[in-house]
């Protein structure tokens, strides 16, 4: 098929494959620090295509589809330090002392490259031929477009790479002075409740005053619902019921309750949150591929020769690899049980292993892939697909285990059941992205088969970044619940979501799960999904009151949630007092770059800081002995943080209006 020359547009070449991997060495760092410190990970997309535009515009040759390429592969990659929602289980339940490199990169890359050939074939039905509204795909579009089309677009270009610069330093340096002990590190206060006890806390981080401000005004209110719910009425109700010992500080008391029981019950929220949304995507996901089939089968009747834009890798060059990436597959689940106690049964396990990560990896593809489709892949419900998986996963090969019970046989099967899961949790998040790319290449004319080449690279170049940064933090920090023999800090990281889906498999296999605890919070997030409904339907669809952020808040730790929702609030408002003035849009999306920036600066300064505590052999390497009280270091945290913020929202508006004019 020949297709003139001004219709192939420059698209994948080596400059862009170069910048996308270096760009994805930085991000996917940053999103391994910060899934591992607080639970949380944000879409690379838009500050990826920011950075690619600056950075390209120096070569006159350079298309709107080469920057796409560039955010494609960079996005894909920062996309799959997800993993690491699952992969410090292992080290949690003392499987691994260390992170191993190729069993690591061979889960992420299996994962991934399956995760982009299950969604080549929901392209049309999905993206091409569906009216989602896929808000981070639309918007890294408008981005590329805007940076593309004019002189005021290359200044607004150069204006964005401008606030990601400011954004990261600022909040690195904001991050060195909480790492030098001049910040508090976390402001908190707790208080007794009777007999009971409560408190609320707010961690010093510019990252995720970020993360709340990219995650929308929506979510903040159902995470602050959330934290009302867990330290407003349960922690309070929980405490009550079991005193405190004499002695007890209210601090201790409050967040002991909390990570034991209340934790367990936004596990619930979370769990049946995702179930029902799932469920409610059956009919329109099974509508949308039965609507995709018709129109290839009649494409192919008619011999239609299909435009550059509709073009999509081969379907038997997808089905060839997804054959064969399941070998690779196959091996590593049989590597993975050498030598163990569960050799024996090597060959059942592996046949049930490889099955569902084929089946579940298909059904997580598809239905990620439509959530981000529908609320973007940063909201997109990740955190629920980990929690069905490894139930799933550790139902499954409990089952075939079950004959050779023991205690070094039920460490085995959890072990086994978490890096499953691992697979699939790759295939998942690697579908979430890929169709949010694919969406932003339609809207600039991208060709499909080419951006899916560009995703592989992605994957490739993440699963090679992935293991290092995972060993170097547990070996300068640690996780909170795993052995930490060789670490060196004294401050592990809290894996939220690893010790969530590592404590469920555990409960699953070895029959001990608090199953009455998990039953309330499933009461609670049914109660949720009602007020959810009811809320969108008598505003036809305004407001909205997400289940899931309202669960993730319940299961998160206080401390991370409260700076999400600042966050949240104080873009809202943000947003609000620049629209109606020249330049409301451009101030707007330089708003989002430097809140990008203030997660990249904090995660990457803190991965660097992992790196000088190896080499230093120091728990604290920086920190400067001063005699200031703790609430002093918080009250200036609190004062250089007001100032960061608004300070670079100032910036933001006048750069819009400049932009603008």
């Amino acid at each position: 098929m020949s297709i003139a020359a001004p219709s192939t547009p420059k698209e994948i070449t080596l400059r862009g494959i170069i910048l996308g991997i270096l760009i994805t060495l930085v991000f996917t760092a940053a999103q391994v620090y910060l899934g591992l410190k607080v639970g949380l990970t944000f879409a690379t997309s838009i500050p990826a295509a920011v950075i690619s535009m600056a950075l390209l515009s120096a070569f006159k040759d350079a298309t709107i589809q080469e920057n796409n390429i560039v955010q494609t592969i960079a996005s894909a990659a920062g996309t799959l330090a997800s993993v690491i929602f699952v992969l410090p289980g292992l080290l949690m339940i003392g499987w691994w002392a260390h992170v191993p490199f190729w069993p690591t990169f061979g889960a992420c890359a299996v994962g991934g490259v399956l995760g982009v050939m299950y969604t080549v074939p929901l392209r049309r039905a999905l993206v091409s031929q569906s009216d989602l509204p896929y808000p981070e795909g639309v918007a890294a579009a408008e981005v590329l477009k805007v940076g593309m089309a004019s002189r005021a677009g290359a200044a607004e270009g150069k204006a964005g790479l401008r606030a990601v610069i400011w954004g990261s330093l600022t909040s690195a340096l904001f991050a060195a002075g909480a790492a030098a002990k001049l910040l508090a590190g976390e402001v908190a206060i707790y208080f007794r409740t009777g007999a009971g006890a409560t408190g609320i806390g707010a961690s010093s981080s510019l990252a995720l005053i970020g993360a709340g401000h990219l995650m929308g005004i929506t979510v903040g209110v159902a995470m602050l619902v959330g934290t009302v719910i867990a330290w407003g009425v349960l922690v309070p109700i929980m405490t009550t019921l079991s005193p405190a010992a004499a002695g007890m500080a209210a601090a201790d008391h409050a967040l002991s309750i909390w990570s034991k029981e209340v934790r367990m019950m936004g596990a619930g929220v979370i769990g049946i949150a995702a179930i029902i949304t799932l469920a409610g995507l059956a009919k329109p996901i099974l509508g949308g591929l039965k609507s995709a089939m018709e129109t290839a089968r009649k494409a192919k009747l008619a011999g239609a020769v299909l435009d550059r834009t509709e073009l999509d890798m081969p379907i038997f060059i997808v089905g060839l690899v997804t054959l064969i990436s399941l070998v690779p597959a196959g091996w590593l689940l049989a590597s993975f049980l050498q030598g163990g106690p569960l050799m024996s049964l090597a060959v059942p396990l592996v046949a049930v292993g490889v099955g569902y990560i084929l089946i579940a990896g298909i059904f997580a593809a598809a239905v990620c892939g439509y959530m981000a489709g529908l609320i973007g892949s940063s909201n997109s419900p990740v955190s629920g697909i980990a929690i069905l998986t490894i139930l799933g996963a550790a139902l499954s090969v409990g089952m075939v285990g079950r004959t050779v019970m023991g205690p070094e046989v039920a460490q085995a099967l959890i072990a086994f059941a978490l890096f499953v899961t691992t697979v699939v949790l790759a295939v998942a998040v690697i579908g979430n992205d890929n169709l949010q790319d694919l969406k932003t290449g339609q809207l600039v004319n991208a060709t499909p088969w080419k951006q899916q080449v560009g995703l592989l690279i992605g994957v490739a170049a993440g699963s090679c970044v992935v293991p290092p940064v995972l060993e170097l933090l547990n070996h300068a920090n640690g996780f909170v619940g795993a052995p930490n023999l060789d670490s060196i800090s004294d401050q592990p990281l809290a894996a939220p979501q690893a010790l969530l889906i590592s404590t469920l498999a555990k409960g699953v296999i070895g029959g001990n799960l608090q199953w009455n605890l998990l039953g309330y919070g499933v009461l609670i997030g049914l109660a949720l999904v009602l007020i959810n409904f009811a809320l969108k339907q008598s505003s036809n669809g305004k407001y909205s009151l997400p289940p899931l952020g309202v669960g993730l808040a319940i299961y998160l730790p206080s401390a991370v949630i409260t700076p999400v929702v600042i966050g949240a609030v104080t873009g809202w408002l943000f947003d609000r007092a620049v629209e109606k003035k020249a330049g409301g849009e451009a101030a707007k999306r330089i708003g989002v770059l430097v809140m990008s920036g203030f997660i990249v600066g904090e995660s990457l300064f803190n991965v660097a800081l992992a790196g000088m505590i190896v080499l230093s052999g120091k728990g604290e390497p920086l920190a400067i002995a001063n005699a200031m009280s703790e609430g002093q270091t918080m009250s200036i945290a609190l004062i250089v943080g007001t100032a960061i913020v608004w300070s670079l929202y100032r910036w933001s508006a006048k750069n819009g209006q400049a932009v603008h004019g």
